[in-house]
């Protein structure tokens, strides 16, 4: 037997939430579809795990650099006590009775699209239930991307872990082998390096976090260093070899690392497999490209990193709300300037609209600024003993307005905020100098820089 909805939401992340929390509010049938658990990557395996697990370590060198104050104790028992308790457990029975209370139908399967109906309708499969529906909103996510590597595999005796093993580990390896340079490998790589792990970075490029400007990856690399990571660029793992109780992984400049688990940090890619899209006339190998109202089809609508468009979950959580107003008939465009993007290492690493070698890309007439925020302003000075942290600033001349800002330095992904919305509503630069900020904070350092921004 089929069942008949206005929307069925197949994912239910973090945009797949927005999305589903939206229309239920405004009184539309709803069905929701999830092959795991409800809250998605980000919840269990993501986001929440990995934040809470750098607090503690951060918390710990943070008192460190505060004047008159011993370092604490720092016990994983109770760091991955807490952990559980913020993924719930790996439980989301209290996520489904959740959306049942608001009116949701629950489907805890795989869901796929079936097909159309005469009449136009969409049908989702979803385990032995049929439905029916006006609207489909796509929200599956992304998986981890897996490089191939010799000797590394479920048989090879060499343990490969993803960021769901990384961040639900129950013990602390000796020795990990990070494979990427940027966001998972970066977080990751310092936390199992405060908690005493050995940890190597293995990045095939030539610097870290090269989606952002050389001076970020610089940056990141010295507080990687401060805490004992090595880093080894322009190699990549040719094999993993298993002699024993130990193993190695052999890079292509012929020489090796000892390890006891291997950390892929390599990416990830879009989940398109096995929804049905072929059935409503999608090319799979091209993904779900969606347009700006986040419509890939007739009655069809994709959120989050299944689109592949800047993956992280505030995007999810936007492309939701997007998406959900257009099917209620309150029509919305996704804009993806001013979309911060931040990386919770200690310090902070954030940023937010162009890099240097994208504005140069688009021939816009550039200004540039950096600062160091110690010799700058007050409070990294009353923040720690030792203050750290430089802000960047990208400038339109001829617009008179910002197009790019970075910073690293503590607290940065609250303060970045500043740019991101100066960015995203375009406002002068004359505005931005004309700001008063509180003192003492770091949002102080923007009137710095942007004074410094050559005219």
């Amino acid at each position: 037997m089929s069942q008949r909805f206005d929307v069925v939401v197949i994912g239910m992340g973090p945009g797949g939430e927005v999305a589903a929390d939206r229309l239920l509010r405004a009184g539309k049938r709803v069905a929701v579809v999830e092959r795991e658990l409800i809250g998605g990557e980000c919840a269990y395996w993501g986001c929440i795990p990995s934040k809470t697990l750098l607090r503690s370590p951060d918390a710990c060198h943070a008192a460190e650099r505060s004047a008159g104050v011993a370092r604490p104790h720092l016990g994983w028992p109770e760091l991955r006590d807490y952990r559980d308790y913020m993924i719930r457990h790996l439980d989301d029975s209290g996520q489904v009775k959740g959306y049942e209370k608001q009116g949701a139908t629950v489907v805890k399967a795989a869901g796929q699209l079936a097909d159309r109906t005469s009449d136009g309708l969409l049908r989702v499969q979803a385990g032995a239930d049929i439905l029916e529906t006006d609207h489909v909103v796509i929200a599956s996510g992304s998986e981890a991307a897996h490089p191939r590597i010799d000797g590394l595999g479920p048989d090879s005796g060499v343990p490969v872990w993803t960021n769901r093993e990384a961040t639900t580990l129950t013990e602390i390896p000796g020795r990990v082998l990070m494979i990427g340079g940027s966001a998972v490998a970066v977080e990751l790589g310092q936390f199992m390096a405060r908690m005493g792990t050995e940890v190597t970075l293995v990045v095939r490029g030539v610097r870290l976090i090269a989606r952002e400007d050389p001076r970020v990856g610089e940056l990141a690399l010295e507080a990687l260093a401060a805490d004992g990571v090595e880093v080894r660029f322009g190699r990549q793992v040719r094999r993993a070899v298993r002699s024993g109780s130990s193993a190695e992984a052999e890079l292509d400049d012929g020489t090796s690392v000892g390890v006891d688990v291997v950390v892929l940090g390599t990416g990830r890619t879009p989940r398109v497999q096995d929804l049905g899209l072929d059935t409503v006339g999608v090319d799979v190998a091209k993904g779900l490209s969606v347009d700006d109202h986040c419509r890939f089809g007739d009655g069809l609508w994709a959120v989050g990193d299944v689109t592949g468009e800047a993956m992280f979950t505030h995007v999810a959580k936007y492309q939701g709300r997007v998406a959900a107003d257009n099917i209620l008939g309150r029509p919305r465009v996704a804009r993806y300037d001013g979309i911060p993007r931040v990386i919770f290492a200690d310090p902070e690493i954030a940023a937010v609209g162009l890099t240097s070698a994208q504005a140069r890309q688009r021939r816009i007439d550039v200004a540039a600024a950096e600062v160091s925020l110690p010799k700058s302003i007050a409070r990294p000075w009353t923040y720690e003993t030792d203050p750290r942290g430089a802000l960047g600033l990208l400038a339109d001349r001829s617009q008179g307005v910002l197009v790019g800002a970075w910073a690293v330095a503590p607290m940065a992904g609250e303060w970045i905020h500043q740019a991101a919305l100066a960015i995203r509503a375009k406002v002068p630069l004359d505005v931005l100098r004309d700001q008063v900020a509180q003192f003492p904070t770091y949002t102080e350092a923007y009137l710095v820089a942007l004074e410094k921004l050559p005219a």
